[in-house]
């Protein structure tokens, strides 16, 4: 049975499935990653609270988390998109995806715990888990948490989404919308707070009402307080024990497994970005220069934390 303490995170991104074409995000940093292609450009943003992971010096939080919008949030996904064509309001999804089965490694209660993520988290959400290539997918019109609608052929900015947080700039979209962008929230007669946007998107008229427009910027932001990357574990309360994905390992290393988030235009099965959290063994991890408990103390001491203790492990152990 695999433990936490033995990977690290890492999480990359760009424009298709291929990793060799992606970047590494800088998690909890300011530092967006850019991706563009002949379907859309995008910046997008990670953190995730109490990280441990590539690249070296990642903090370990970020000041968004203690903002009065996301004190209980355990990550966020923040991206923007323009695209440059239009894209069908119902056809446009964002979640979780596999190129291979994982039916053989869900754990007990998997069946419950998404019962409840689909009821009470996302309604929208549809899936097969089982199958050959298994999947989890939601409209992004109702799916994600916050969506803010920027003006046609405008440059994008977020200087009005930047918030001041312990003397730290921070960007935060919100609900809401940008120069003519708050035209098509009229004309759509989407509601103004996210919750009432998101269920009035669950209507599939509405959705295939809208479309996403060439040269109009959106501005989205996909968080919540259930999953802890850093255990690979769904923690949704309910009376239900935290769900970890590492407690049912089937043997197979670490490297083999990941979390795959994309956006995708399902009418022509095309992925428009891919973010992908791989579970790195720590060994691994040292090699390539990760922020480790054993790699900073050797940085601060100049030498290995086994050295200094190793007294007092012997003696534990006799």
């Amino acid at each position: 049975m695999a433990h936490h303490e033995q990977y690290i995170l890492r999480v990359t991104a760009g424009s298709t499935y291929d990793t060799s074409r992606h970047e590494d995000v800088h998690v909890n940093s300011e530092k967006h990653v850019s991706i563009s292609s002949a379907h859309i450009d995008a910046r997008v943003t990670v953190r995730v609270k109490d990280f441990r992971g590539l690249p070296k010096g990642s903090p370990s939080t970020s000041p968004y988390f203690s903002t009065s919008q996301h004190p209980y949030d355990r990550y966020s996904i923040s991206f923007s998109f323009t695209p440059k064509k239009h894209f069908a309001g119902d056809k446009l999804v964002f979640g979780n995806d596999f190129e291979h089965p994982i039916r053989d490694r869900l754990p007990p209660l998997f069946d419950k715990a998404f019962g409840i993520v689909k009821w009470w988290i996302d309604p929208g959400l549809d899936g097969d888990v089982y199958g050959d290539e298994p999947y989890l997918y939601g409209a992004l019109l109702s799916s994600i948490n916050v969506l803010r609608i920027g003006g046609k052929d405008e440059k994008g900015d977020d200087e009005d989404s930047a918030q001041e947080v312990n003397g730290n700039n921070i960007i935060v979209y919100e609900e809401g919308a940008e120069g003519d962008g708050e035209e098509v929230r009229d004309e759509h007669s989407i509601p103004a707070g996210s919750s009432q946007r998101q269920k009035h998107f669950l209507a599939e008229q509405h959705r295939k009402n809208f479309k996403f427009e060439a040269g109009r910027e959106y501005k989205c932001d996909f968080f919540n307080p259930y999953l802890d990357f850093n255990e690979f574990a769904l923690k949704i309360g309910y009376g239900l024990p935290a769900i970890s994905i590492l407690g049912h390992w089937d043997g197979q290393p670490l490297r083999t497994h990941s979390l795959r988030y994309v956006l995708k235009d399902r009418e022509t099965n095309t992925e428009l970005f891919v973010i992908i959290f791989q579970l790195i063994p720590t060994e691994e991890a040292k090699k390539q220069g990760a922020e480790t408990p054993e790699n900073k103390f050797k940085e601060v001491h100049g030498k290995p934390a086994k050295e200094e203790s190793a007294g007092a492990d012997d003696d534990e152990l006799d």
